[in-house]
């Protein structure tokens, strides 16, 4: 199989190593086009891989587009044409990747798929969305659970929606506790500001850019800044309501796992 990885930054990079690997069922060559030429010589550098230009003309077995959120569904139009056989995604946002490959890409194999990990922690949980599956998609599934991930089906609109919570919300809880307090002596940490701590340093660890991203294309944020000002404004009664509204949610989904 031909893969054309369109974008070469961490995550195009990842889904490269993860095709290419020894343990992958996929005989695969490698292409890479990124808008910067010297990001995606690099990234082809050690990986055995070719570079194509961004605005070129080739044509690959399958097109992965591994750029940014806001501009998958530009990628998707532009790149269609260049794809004989599959179309598949790793941005992160489903729903309007999905609809713009359904769109510019009716009679190819499509799917959408997330890794829910920085590509330093391998291996993980890897949301997928198989709008149209194959031979090509199904070989893309098998190489990404060869590399020690396990895969899970979804649908966009379910996945979208987890977003708000698991990175829109954490992440804005996250960096808002670390921006709003101060600096102690190690000495002082509770096992649940030092465990904030070690997450804190993991969300900060990524780019700003991406961070963004991931705030512009998903809700969240303001209901944790809504529900951090009950708090704040709560009087006893209030608190230990929203306290036992807390702790019966995490009651609740333990009984369903």
């Amino acid at each position: 199989m031909d893969l054309l990885i369109v974008g070469a930054g961490e995550i195009g990079r990842w889904i490269a190593d993860t095709v290419g690997s020894d343990e992958s069922p996929l005989d695969a060559t490698i292409s890479f086009a990124d808008r910067d030429p010297d990001v995606a010589a690099d990234a082809a550098e050690s990986r055995d891989a070719d570079v194509v230009p961004a605005g070129g003309d080739t044509t690959h077995d399958a097109v992965c587009l591994a750029v940014p959120m806001s501009a998958v569904p530009a990628a998707v139009e532009g790149y269609a044409p260049r794809a004989e056989r599959a179309m598949v995604d790793v941005s992160g946002e489903m729903t309007e990747a999905v609809t713009a490959m359904r769109e510019h890409a009716p009679a190819l194999e499509r799917a959408s798929y997330h890794p829910l990990f920085a590509p330093p922690r391998v291996p993980g949980n890897v949301a997928a969305v198989t709008d149209a599956t194959g031979p090509v998609v199904e070989g893309i599934t098998a190489a990404i659970e060869a590399g020690g991930n396990e895969v899970f089906e979804t649908t966009p609109a379910e996945h979208d929606e987890a977003m708000e919570t698991v990175q829109a919300g954490a992440h804005a809880a996250v960096l808002a506790w670390r921006l709003a307090g101060d600096d102690v002596r190690e000495e002082f940490h509770t096992p649940v500001s030092a465990a904030l701590d070690e997450v804190a340093a993991t969300v900060t660890e990524g780019s700003p850019e991406v961070y963004a991203e991931i705030q512009r294309a998903f809700d969240g944020a303001e209901e944790v800044a809504a529900v951090a000002r009950e708090i704040a404004d709560a009087d006893d009664e209030a608190f230990a309501s929203l306290y036992e509204a807390a702790r019966g949610d995490r009651e609740e989904r333990e009984r369903h796992e």
